[in-house]
């Protein structure tokens, strides 16, 4: 099973560090891990780093392959990642982009059935089969947020990177997403990084989580180690309560602000 590694990491903007000096246990593949903590803790800063698209001083490794090193296309053949935002007025069908996201991971130049075939299974999956021939630029926001999902999956990659991935859709959607990233992981052994702000869904349907507040890590493991009352206090500022419920699944129930 592959595993991220990550060492010394600090990353800024300009003069301005975010992360300094980070270092976390290997992120291994099989299951899905969360980055959770609350605004500007530097969630979507690290995970733009591991993705190469910001620059970072440390090591971030897959297995022995230190990332840090490859050229643009090299480090996009391992990793994928989908951002908050997402480009506007692209003039391409909802199955044109994931052909598309398919030809450049594998730098083919043309596509026949097989490849059709892989995209579309990709949105049916997603169920979004349905939108296979509708321009993105006539999507909603939670059908064009499904779509880039679907672009980032479509090419397999080892490391899959997604940045508040439920933000926009409804609840049902937001289950469909998370169920299907945990089979990826567990199917693939793919080792997959989401950032979310819901506590719940990240104790659900990630095996571990990592807590960020100020650039720093503030805890880090399964979520009935992660997710506690003082934790909750000191990074949030809230007082909550953290209870099993009948299924077994950490929830949390807030009081009241600190």
């Amino acid at each position: 099973m592959s595993a991220l590694h990550i060492d010394d990491l600090s990353v800024g903007y300009g003069a301005r560090r975010i992360i300094e000096a980070l270092s976390l246990p290997a992120i291994e593949g099989g299951a899905v891990t969360a980055l959770v903590g609350p605004n500007a803790a530097g969630k979507t800063t690290l995970l733009r780093a591991l993705a190469g698209i910001i620059p970072a001083y440390g090591t971030v490794r897959l297995d022995e392959l230190e990332l840090s090193r490859l050229s643009i296309a090299g480090h996009a053949a391992h990793v994928t990642y989908m951002p908050q935002s997402l480009p506007q007025r692209v003039a391409l069908t909802v199955l044109e982009a994931t052909l598309s996201a398919l030809m450049s991971s594998r730098g083919w130049s043309a596509t026949g059935a097989a490849e059709r075939e892989r995209a579309m299974a990709t949105l049916a999956r997603l169920g979004i089969a349905d939108l296979a021939l509708r321009g993105l630029d006539e999507l909603s926001g939670g059908q064009r947020q499904l779509a880039s999902l679907a672009q980032c999956i479509v090419r397999e990659p080892a490391v899959l990177l997604l940045d508040e991935p439920t933000s926009a859709l409804d609840i049902n959607h937001q289950l469909r997403v998370m169920q299907l990233v945990e089979e990826l992981a567990r199917e693939r052994g793919l080792i997959a990084v989401v950032v979310l702000h819901d506590i719940a869904l990240a104790s659900r349907w990630c095996r571990r989580i990592v807590v960020l507040s100020n650039g720093t890590v503030a805890a880090d493991g399964p979520p009935e180690e992660a997710v506690t009352p003082d934790m909750l206090a000191r990074v949030y500022g809230v007082e909550a309560r953290v209870e099993r419920c009948s299924h077994g699944y950490v929830q949390v129930m807030v009081d009241r602000a600190l």
